[in-house]
């Protein structure tokens, strides 16, 4: 499994309420969420990003309330990977269970910047920033998760019996 992408890159303490603000938490349409996904810190970011983009965020990614919306208006917008220093372990969960790949590397977050062209290799673990050739290596999922990703969530996985 791979992606690459352009990075959209945020600092420490992102927070599901940014990444998902409370007000919209009255829907389960992935594309309405998607549509108001980080509205409070970067309004540009649902008119900019494109499908297989990257999120790069600092320690405590994702940290706040258990709001499973949060990783699902990234992955709605459009984002193929989120890495950051350090997950939120909720988050962290609620993401692997919709199918959303998500990778802890401290020395990627901090030096991938803004707008570089980022590629993964989820089998191995090593990301790439293509725009200055940088290579960084992150712990790979185990098998049985990857699977849940490629299945698109945890669900989609049950459902197919492997």
């Amino acid at each position: 499994m791979k992606a690459q992408g352009t990075v959209y890159k945020y600092g420490d303490n992102i927070d599901t309420d940014v990444i998902i603000p409370a007000r919209y938490l009255n829907t389960q349409d992935p594309k309405e969420l998607a549509s108001h996904c980080m509205e409070d810190i970067d309004k540009s970011f649902v008119t900019k990003v494109k499908q297989g983009d990257i999120m790069v965020g600092g320690e405590n990614f994702g940290c706040g309330s258990s709001r499973e919306h949060a990783p699902l208006a990234i992955k709605s917008a459009g984002v193929d990977c989120v890495i950051a220093k350090s997950f939120a372990r909720i988050f962290y969960r609620n993401s692997i269970n919709i199918g959303l790949p998500i990778l802890e590397c401290p020395a990627a977050s901090e030096a991938i910047a803004d707008g570089d062209t980022v590629a993964i290799d989820f089998d191995t673990g090593v990301i790439t920033d293509v725009t200055t050739g940088a290579t960084f290596q992150a712990e790979p999922f185990p098998p049985f998760i990857q699977n849940i990703i490629q299945k698109g969530g945890l669900m989609a996985s049950i459902r197919e019996g492997k």
